[in-house]
């Protein structure tokens, strides 16, 4: 199959989603953890209430009405990253992958991150780091069209998206 039949395949129009009668093999989504929520919702607060004080009438409560719901969505935003393995391709968000092209997949500790994602990067590598996921996978890939050396994803389940590319 040419890469013009994959880019028009079923599965590229619906990015993430498996289409019915595919099995899925590994699937899991980066929500954002619990300690990232506080620090916006305060922050919100602290500025709402700097207006509030500074204002009287309509202007005293607009704040509170438009800073909190911004505060809540951005955590919503920050986890709505998906990691799937379905359809022989792997989908990291939007970026996607033939598993055919993957020729190995490594987990990276958490306390070898940090060294992975700085001075052994890569400038070419497609990274989706979290700072809540505490480990990651480095995808080797074998394409020879594509200049992308490898994946680094971060996962909270390295073993079984490691697993899952092998398999």
């Amino acid at each position: 199959m040419s890469e013009s039949a994959e880019a028009t395949s079923p599965a590229a129009e619906a990015p993430g989603q498996a289409n019915v009668g595919e099995s899925r093999t590994y699937r899991e989504q980066l929500y954002a953890a619990w300690w990232t929520w506080p620090l916006p919702l305060v922050m919100a607060g602290l500025l709402a209430a700097e207006v509030h004080m500074g204002y009287p009438g309509i202007r005293a409560w607009l704040p509170y009405v438009l800073l909190l719901p911004i505060a809540v969505a951005v955590p919503l935003w920050l986890g709505r990253t998906k990691l799937e393995v379905t359809g022989g391709e792997l989908w990291v968000g939007d970026a996607h992958v033939p598993l055919r092209f993957i020729e190995d997949a490594e987990v990276v500790p958490a306390a070898e991150k940090r060294r992975a994602l700085g001075p052994e990067l890569d400038p070419a590598a497609f990274v989706l780091h979290r700072p809540w996921a505490p480990a990651s996978v480095r995808i080797w890939l074998n394409d020879e069209d594509d200049p992308t050396p490898y994946w680094v994803v971060s996962s909270r389940r390295p073993e079984q998206l490691a697993a899952a590319l092998r398999s």
